[in-house]
Parts: C-alpha cells; sequence; structure tokens
C-alpha cells in the first residue's frame, strides 16, 4: 500500500511505470513459490524518475530503505570502471551476491547506468536471475534485481511522440505499444549493458518498464512537490520560473523537458537559501 501511495503522489507523468512496478512487486513478495528472482529493468532519459522508483521501491521493503544492509546499489562509472578489469569484476560481482543472498534471501540488488556498463559483465550473474531451485546450495528466488538504464529512451520518445502528434494523450499509451520495441532496441545497442545479453534473449528480464520523457506541467509538479517539501508556501510564479528556465525537445515543438526534473533541486537554491 505505501508504495502505490508513494507513487501516486511523488511520481508525475508515469503511469505505465506506477501501474506495472506495484503489480510486479506486490505480486513477488505476496509468491510463496516464486521460480526465479524478480528482475525489472527501468529505462528512460535521466530526470524521469528511475532512481526516485528504485529507492521507493527499496523503502516499501525494507526499514531503512537504500540504507538497509541487505540493499545493494552498483553505478557502473563507479564499480566497474576500467575495461581491463572485467574478469575480476565478474568474479567480485558473484562472490557479492552469492554471499548477500546466502546472508539474506530476499536481497535487492540495483544496477545504476546499466548503458555505462561494460558488455557482458551483466551476463556473469545470470545463473543467479535463472529458474534454478538451488546453486551451490543457494536459492536466488527471493531476491529482486532492478536495473536503471538511458539505453531505449530514443524509442520510448518515438513512441510518445507518436501518440501526440496523432492527438492522442500520454495516458493512452500502453505497456504493449512500447516493451517489445524496447527490449529488442535495448539488446541491439553496444551501449545498453544489454547488448546481445542472455538476460534479453532467455526472457529472464521480467518487465522492460519505460519511463515516458517529462513534459511542462511534470515539471511544475516536480517543482511545487520540492518547495513543499523544504517547508515553503508554494509561490506559482517560482514555479513558472524554474519550469521556463529548462530546456525542452523537439526543437520544433518543445515538449519535453530534457533533464527531466534532475536539475528542479539545484535551481530552487537559487530561490531558496
Amino acid at each position: 500500500a505505501a508504495l502505490q501511495e508513494n507513487l501516486d503522489k511523488k511520481l508525475f507523468g508515469q503511469h505505465l511505470v506506477s501501474k506495472v512496478v506495484v503489480k510486479a512487486v506486490r505480486g513477488f513478495l505476496n509468491n510463496t513459490n516464486a521460480k526465479k528472482p524478480l528482475a525489472l529493468s527501468l529505462h528512460g532519459w535521466t530526470g524521469t524518475g528511475k532512481n526516485f522508483v528504485s529507492k521507493i521501491v527499496a523503502e516499501s521493503i525494507y526499514k531503512k530503505g537504500l540504507q538497509s544492509k541487505y540493499v545493494h546499489q552498483f553505478v557502473a562509472t563507479l564499480h566497474f570502471p576500467h575495461t581491463h578489469s572485467i574478469n575480476l569484476y565478474k568474479d567480485q560481482l558473484q562472490s557479492w551476491i552469492r554471499g548477500n543472498v546466502s546472508m539474506c534471501p530476499r536481497s535487492l540488488f540495483i544496477f545504476d547506468e546499466m548503458d555505462k556498463m561494460h558488455a557482458g559483465l551483466i551476463d556473469s550473474i545470470k545463473p543467479f536471475l535463472d529458474y534454478y531451485e538451488l546453486l551451490d546450495g543457494v536459492s536466488y528466488r527471493q531476491a529482486i534485481f532492478i536495473f536503471l538504464s538511458n539505453a531505449g529512451a530514443e524509442k520510448i520518445t518515438e513512441v510518445a511522440l507518436d501518440f501526440w502528434r496523432n492527438g492522442r494523450t500520454r495516458e493512452d499509451i500502453q505497456l504493449t505499444d512500447i516493451q517489445n520495441a524496447l527490449s529488442v532496441s535495448v539488446f541491439n545497442n553496444k551501449n545498453s549493458g544489454f547488448w546481445h545479453s542472455t538476460l534479453i534473449d532467455r526472457n529472464l528480464i521480467d518487465y522492460f518498464i519505460p519511463f515516458l520523457p517529462l513534459e511542462y506541467k511534470h515539471v511544475k509538479m516536480c517543482v511545487r512537490v520540492e518547495i513543499e517539501s523544504r517547508g515553503y508556501t508554494v509561490d506559482e510564479d517560482i514555479v513558472s520560473r524554474i519550469a521556463d528556465e529548462m530546456t525542452y525537445f523537439p526543437r520544433e515543438e518543445r515538449i519535453y523537458s530534457d533533464k527531466g526534473c534532475k536539475t528542479v533541486d539545484a535551481k530552487l537554491d537559487y530561490y531558496y537559501d
């Protein structure tokens, strides 16, 4: 219930995300006989809410949220920076996952910047995501894996723009309109972290979840929530000014914010110190 409530209150313009994440996570946690770990892959431009959603998922399962010792975050450029060390990273990653799931079957692993991950590295965790009852005496079936990536964002925008140009609302977009095209685009993208990955061709990712690019009205929603979270009364003049300072694309139509809500926090610092 808290997961649904937080997404409804704090995530804007992402009807597909709210629907799929709640259904997937709730269904998985209530399933006493899961056949494999839950694997979600979140895709979209920067600032559309991918990190935010993984944070809310963590908070809905663990008392300490992202600070819980059962939640493990990996950032490609921080934890796996060197191409020549790929084999070492594979061994370390497998060892880390094995050790932590042995201690707590309900562990959560979040992989950020998948589009900057070396091709093949993510395949090293394939056995943990597969339909095995036990691997060396350990069951991974209660674990959750969340992958965050900018890869596929162009494809998502393409679909959103088609709907807009045909006079249909973004709320008309269904998961079926994007999901297959998104998984193919990610599979064939050399910079996706999933390039020709066995996780995709073995169908081990349960959901490819598209984050739609955010519009002007969504940026304003983000600004209002951030102002309120700082304890200030919402000033609509400041809300509009911050939203107007953002840059939008495509160049002619200027529909979508190219940084989503990413810089809202920093821009507010200028108005409130």
